[in-house]
């Protein structure tokens, strides 16, 4: 466990040097808003507060993380997309960088509107992963990265916090079958893989009301 969270350590000093390298041009946010209503709305709402469960509230979320997940969404030249998705791939097949930019930053201005947690008890339980892991299966705390109020840590690792458990299980899911593996460095997949359907309900629980 020790040399996994220093994988993750290491990983989120080097996405904050990346960010900071790039020194991309200010974002302009009614670009990105145009880009929403065309693009994004029907499935993420114009402001990122999905109200569809199986799609994610956007409202809020860092904007280096949206970029990089719209920017995985999309194919680099014969290579396949980092994080394969027809319905995604298709919506940024023709967005520039600059237009992915500008719409992560236009949803990250929005106020998030949370999601809540629908079971106290399975939220209890998630509180517990969430906190201090488990130590028998080897399994990390998920608040070692994502903060204890699901806050996330900005360049590094996402909000969390209201986000639709539906969605937050499906995600867990993927990265322990390997159906997703955008993850720097496998993090999300060797945490995930430790984790059994019930230990990734509850923790999904318990991020929908974390507040």
């Amino acid at each position: 466990m020790n040399r996994l969270l220093a994988a993750m350590a290491a990983m989120g000093l080097l996405w904050a040097a990346q960010a900071v390298a790039q020194g991309t041009a200010k974002p302009d946010l009614a670009k990105g808003e145009q880009i929403a209503k065309q693009v994004c709305a029907a499935c993420h709402a114009a402001d990122g507060n999905s109200a569809i469960p199986a799609n994610p509230k956007l409202a809020g979320q860092f904007p280096e993380y949206l970029h990089k997940q719209l920017a995985n969404f999309k194919p680099q030249g014969a290579k396949k997309a980092q994080r394969e998705s027809a319905v995604m791939g298709g919506m940024v097949a023709g967005l520039s960088d600059g237009d992915m930019r500008n719409v992560a930053a236009y949803f990250s201005a929005q106020k998030l509107q949370p999601a809540t947690a629908g079971s106290k008890e399975l939220a209890a339980q998630g509180q517990k992963l969430w906190r201090g892991g488990n130590a028998a299966s080897g399994t990390a705390a998920c608040a070692g990265c994502h903060g204890p109020d699901g806050a996330g840590i900005p360049s590094q690792f996402p909000r969390l916090s209201g986000q639709f458990a539906q969605y937050v299980e499906v995600q867990l899911k993927l990265f322990r079958s390997g159906g997703r593996t955008n993850d720097p460095n496998g993090m999300m997949r060797g945490v995930a893989a430790r984790m059994t359907d019930p230990e990734i309900k509850a923790v999904a629980e318990y991020a929908a009301g974390l507040r």
